[in-house]
């Protein structure tokens, strides 16, 4: 039986792996890039099996609006800073929280298995095994948004606390431990603003690193830090906290 297709929105390396994922699962594959009639290509396929949205973070709410309506209740998001309320006006999405790196020209490098929610959670978990990438589903909503502050914890924090020591995340924690805890602090602080919910901090630590340990070399500083360092302290700013760690390491990168 032939199966229904699914679209991929924006074909850069990760949604690469996803559309080799679902391909060797036996789905025909549709890409979306700059160039597509979105519209048109709804026309011919509107009832896919899914459509994942695999652009960046940056773009993702211009790109969601430009998303055919007879899409809207197949959409599937894995962008990196993800919350609950960027797809708040999304009716039931499958949301997965990547923990494998990408880059061109390399294999997929996987840190931990990358959990997955929604109706649509299995697919992509497939996606990924056939790739021999690890992947879960996650039983509830409460528990996908706790993946998800874990995921940004990580990120927002290494980036950041790159900015002032450089090197990777091993040596972050094992020579710098007490300041990689105040910026974690300082990140859940506005994680939690964020989401409107309080979590359990060493449960978010410890999980940040079990993805540490998944791996030690990995750089704490990408190019995107400034960027992210600069979106922390506007929603600092944002919620009146005072996040004073952050608020030094801006004011080391401005001098």
């Amino acid at each position: 039986m032939n199966k229904s297709p699914i679209v991929v929105v924006g074909i850069g390396e990760m949604g690469s792996v996803f559309a080799r994922g679902f391909m060797r699962l036996g789905y025909p594959v549709y890409p979306v890039t700059r160039d597509t009639d979105i519209n048109a290509l709804a026309s011919e396929l509107p009832d896919p099996q899914l459509v994942l949205v695999a652009v960046g973070e940056a773009t993702l709410q211009d790109t969601l609006k430009n998303i055919p309506s007879q899409w809207s209740d197949t959409l599937a998001l894995l962008q990196n800073e993800l919350l609950p309320k960027d797809y708040a006006h999304i009716d039931n999405p499958t949301v997965i929280s990547v923990w494998f790196e990408k880059k061109k020209g390399q294999d997929s490098k996987p840190l931990i298995p990358s959990p997955a929610f929604g109706p649509q959670a299995h697919l992509l978990v497939d996606a990924l095994n056939a790739l021999d990438i690890p992947a879960r589903s996650v039983a509830s909503a409460e528990a996908m948004n706790f993946e998800l502050v874990v995921k940004n914890v990580y990120i927002v924090t290494t980036n950041i606390a790159g900015l002032r020591v450089g090197g990777d995340v091993g040596s972050l924690w094992k020579e710098h431990e007490m300041f990689a805890r105040d910026v974690a602090n300082d990140v859940i602080d506005i994680q939690e603003a964020l989401t409107e919910q309080a979590y359990d901090r060493d449960a978010l630590i410890a999980a940040m690193l079990e993805a540490f340990e998944g791996d030690p070399e990995h750089k704490c500083m990408g190019r995107s830090a400034p960027a992210r360092l600069a979106r922390a302290i506007a929603h600092a700013d944002n919620f009146g906290l005072s996040t004073p760690t952050l608020r030094a390491i801006a004011q080391e990168t401005q001098s």
